[in-house]
Formats: structure tokens, sequence, C-alpha cells
């Protein structure tokens, strides 16, 4: 299973749950102080909500779920073999959840993961502890995000 990550910031959370549940007629997978997540079946959509106010309706940024770390690491090979520049993270804490993953940045700065969850977590990211504080070597991997 694959399905595309589209992580964006919003200035109220619960709005931004009531709003998302409407429109996709779903309701979230997970919530935390901060951070909802739905798992979309149709369209295939991991949608994230991270409340960062002030930066509502941005992109915090982009993924690729996939179901394994053995695809992780499929793609880790893969796209250093593309020449593409890669942050690996193996076994990290971020966004409520355990995962393997893999970092890589588009031309005009966008960051994109691909990654896959091992196990859920009690708390946002290892490194930072916040959302707020996330930077680009911590969880989310952008900056303010």
């Amino acid at each position: 299973m694959s399905r595309i990550q589209l992580a964006i910031n919003v200035d109220s959370l619960d709005e931004a749950i009531t709003f998302y549940a409407k429109l996709f007629d779903a309701t979230p997978a997970k919530i935390k102080d901060g951070y909802a997540n739905f798992a979309i079946s149709d369209p295939p959509l991991k949608l994230v909500l991270v409340e960062n106010p002030g930066h509502g309706a941005t992109i915090n940024h982009l993924g690729v779920e996939v179901g394994s770390s053995n695809s992780v690491h499929s793609e880790i090979a893969r796209l250093a073999d593309a020449g593409l520049s890669i942050e690996k993270e193996i076994s990290t804490t971020c966004c409520f959840a355990t995962q393997d993953k893999v970092w890589v940045t588009g031309p005009d700065g966008e960051r994109w993961e691909i990654y896959t969850v091992l196990a859920d977590s009690d708390i946002f990211g290892a490194e930072s502890g916040h959302r707020e504080a996330a930077t680009e070597s911590s969880c989310c991997g952008t900056p303010g995000g």
C-alpha cells in the first residue's frame, strides 16, 4: 500500500478537523495535542493537520507513506542512485509515531518524506518535542513546521 501524504499547517485544529471530516466524509485516524491525521481510502491520502497558528493554509511537508521498512530502504537506495541528496531517519519519532523515513528536497525547497509507521507514540517528536520547534533536522523537516 502506498498513498500520498499532505501535511498542512492550520490555525485552528478543531476547525480544520470539522472541515476535513465533512470534505472527505471521514473521521480522524489520530488526534493528539495540536495534531490530527486522516487515513482516507478514496482518494488514497494521508492528510496530516499540524496546528501552527499564523501559518494556516500553508504546506508543512509532503510525503509518500509506504507499507514497510523494506520499501523505505529500497527508496533510499533508489534516490541515492539517482543522485539526490537524502536524509535518512531510521526508528525516529515524528508526528506521534515511530517511523523509518528518508527525506529529499525539491528544487524549490519543498520537503518530501518517504516513510512507514512502525508504532504509535505519545510524543510528537523525539528531537523537538514541540510542533513549533520543528526545524530541518527535526520532526516534520520544515522550518516553522
